[in-house]
């Protein structure tokens, strides 16, 4: 049904955009304005190492077409990254995995696609435990995590404010 490639760099305008259609939801980012594309050169830069992927997925394409979108690039339905978790060596084998699907997209699979791809892949890159950070009212995602075998690893409350409103971080993870 989906397709997983490494991110491209004509791919981050829809990257960028499927991250900025959370943010007003209040419920998956602690951003609370749109990012610039600008903005999100380095971050894609740092994800071009291959043991912190930043994967898109996107439909299959159909037998006997070409894969549509701009310079033959399937359209992104959502997107994967591995990031460092806290940027000491003595925690190279633990990353943050983040997920994010377009609007359309969520609660139709591409997220699990992502993240059963992200567990079957860590061990090939020495990664031995995967970590979210999740807002404690996000149920959507703590479920897609909850359904992947991730459990509560920590919680961090009340340190986001959002709207006025103060919000818990719940650490998630597994070990792979």
């Amino acid at each position: 049904m989906f397709q997983l490639r490494l991110a491209d760099p004509a791919d981050l305008p829809a990257i960028v955009d499927i991250y900025n259609s959370t943010i007003a939801s209040r419920l998956v980012t602690a951003d609370l304005d749109p990012v610039s594309l600008e903005s999100r050169f380095a971050w894609f830069r740092a994800h071009q190492k291959l043991e912190r992927p930043l994967w898109v997925a996107s439909p299959l394409p159909v037998e006997g077409e070409a894969e549509a979108g701009q310079g033959g690039t399937a359209p992104v339905l959502g997107w994967l990254s591995f990031s460092d978790f806290y940027g000491r060596p003595a925690y190279a084998g633990t990353v943050e995995v983040s997920v994010y699907c377009q609007e359309a997209m969520r609660g139709r699979g591409v997220g699990s696609f992502l993240l059963q791809a992200a567990i079957d892949f860590a061990p090939r890159v020495g990664v031995e435990n995967l970590i979210g950070c999740v807002f404690g009212h996000n149920d959507p995602s703590l479920g897609l995590f909850g359904k992947f075998g991730f459990e509560r690893w920590g919680s961090l409350p009340r340190v986001a404010r959002l709207d006025g409103v103060e919000r818990d971080l719940v650490i998630v993870g597994r070990r792979v």
